[in-house]
């Protein structure tokens, strides 16, 4: 027979695995982001908040465990948060244009991958950026990356390769999108914050964009 616990055990120890169960999916499974600039439009907008899912491109030890897992190798077209090279306190989220080994060419509006152009329904041109780029090879062990939004992308272009090691993971879904200020991010101060937050809770059924809520990013 198995002694009955008492209701404030229980419940503790309820709250602790919750607790427990939380902090791991935010330490190695997933990680929340906002989008603060318009680099990734249309794909995603200022004031998307996504899921980045940070286990999928784990590091495995054996062939099974790639077998069993959800886990895979970074595919071009996958939209990745990573650790700006430059300033690698600084999370960037761009496309993987280019994987370790391609030869990477823009023409005008086209980006050419070994010679062959890119299918890419996702761009916008709203004109500002160089019409030519490359040919450059993408070293081993590094990725090319560019904003769906090509003119108004800083990106691979301008400040080169991203090292394996500083991807975070795959953009997944866009859990909530809010029609904010695009200068939002600009806000620092802790004043500025608590009156960003605030005007969000006032807004929050008038500015959410609810057809963009729980969207999988593609």
């Amino acid at each position: 027979m198995i002694p009955a616990k008492g209701f404030w055990r229980e419940n503790i120890e309820t709250i602790l695995v919750c607790v427990m169960f939380v902090l791991f999916a935010r330490t190695f499974v997933f990680q929340q982001s906002k989008i603060p600039t318009g680099s990734m439009e249309d794909t995603l907008l200022v004031g998307d908040y996504i899921l980045v899912n940070r286990f999928q491109y784990a590091n495995t030890l054996f062939d099974w465990e790639r077998k069993l897992l959800p886990i895979r190798e970074v595919q071009r077209g996958d939209v990745v948060v990573f650790k700006y090279p430059r300033q690698v306190e600084v999370d960037y989220i761009k496309r993987v244009i280019g994987l370790p080994g391609d030869v990477v060419e823009v023409q005008g509006q086209t980006v050419l991958v070994n010679g062959t152009p890119l299918a890419e329904s996702y761009t916008v041109f709203k004109g500002g950026m160089p019409g030519h780029y490359g040919p450059v090879r993408v070293p081993s062990g590094h990725y090319f990356m560019m904003g769906d939004n090509r003119d108004r992308s800083a990106d691979s272009r301008i400040w080169g390769w991203v090292p394996e090691a500083n991807l975070q993971g795959r953009a997944i879904i866009i859990w909530w999108s809010y029609e904010e200020d695009r200068d939002d991010y600009k806000r620092t101060h802790f004043l500025e914050r608590v009156r960003s937050i605030a005007s969000k809770a006032l807004n929050i059924f008038t500015r959410t964009r609810w057809r963009r809520t729980f969207n999988l990013i593609h």
